[in-house]
């Protein structure tokens, strides 16, 4: 593998928000220059591409797609793409604080495909994250396909990284925008519930039993007296030598 493939991975698997980051730190530790750099473009559309990477317009407040340009809405799917949108618009604006949404019409104008991703930095903190969902219905046969991806990094005082992936198919009979929209608010929902209940399980198991329950004298410390502890005597339940 060459140098430029490994540190295409690199980028590639930049955390949310990081990839600022990542490429600062790849060329103090190489040494590369810019003329290197450069050659990472197709890491860079792969990782946009793939991350759904939204920019802000100038004089805009919200954030749009990448390489916006004019388009007039037409064809066999126009009216659903439309409903789509504005059924999800609702939901979306209420479950997300910061996200984009996009209906598009694919292959040839026989599908819709539903994107929303959302983004979520705080690196005072030391942690960022981004939600994604990409659908696909058919209109033929009122299926709809897609996955919802979650993507967290928390790294104070460590480097912890949560990486999901949940594929969704339902079917929806009434193969319109309200129900699709309703199909999705549906799946995610279920979906964030199972993540909140997994991490109470995780907290509740696996960390817990990670965990000493009592010290190695198998009695519990009276905090309000640990000031006056003293150690190896008070603790460790002997009489120390003067």
């Amino acid at each position: 593998m060459s140098t430029i493939e490994t540190v295409s991975r690199f980028v590639e698997g930049a955390p949310p928000g990081e990839l600022a980051d990542v490429v600062a730190d790849i060329k103090a530790l190489t040494g590369f220059s810019s003329d290197v750099v450069s050659k990472l473009r197709p890491a860079f559309e792969k990782y946009n591409e793939e991350q759904l990477a939204t920019v802000k317009l100038p004089g805009g407040s919200q954030p749009k797609a990448s390489a916006v340009q004019s388009h007039v809405l037409e064809g066999a799917q126009a009216d659903l793409v439309k409903s789509t949108l504005k059924s999800l618009g609702a939901y979306v604006k209420e479950h997300f604080a910061n996200a984009a949404l996009g209906v598009y019409s694919i292959e040839s104008d026989s599908k819709i495909a539903v994107a929303i991703v959302a983004n979520k930095y705080s690196p005072n903190n030391f942690w960022n994250g981004r939600w994604r969902s990409l659908y696909v219905f058919d209109p033929v046969s009122g299926s709809l396909e897609g996955s919802i991806k979650v993507d967290v990094h928390y790294y104070e005082d460590g480097n912890v990284r949560l990486l999901t992936n949940k594929p969704v198919t339902v079917s929806i009979p009434s193969g319109t925008g309200a129900g699709i929209a309703k199909e999705i608010s549906a799946s995610e929902k279920k979906y964030q519930e199972e993540l909140n209940k997994s991490f109470v399980n995780l907290s509740e198991g696996a960390f817990k039993g990670l965990r000493r329950q009592l010290p190695v004298t198998r009695q519990k410390i009276e905090w309000d007296k640990v000031t006056s502890y003293r150690l190896g005597q008070d603790i460790g339940g002997g009489s120390s030598k003067r």
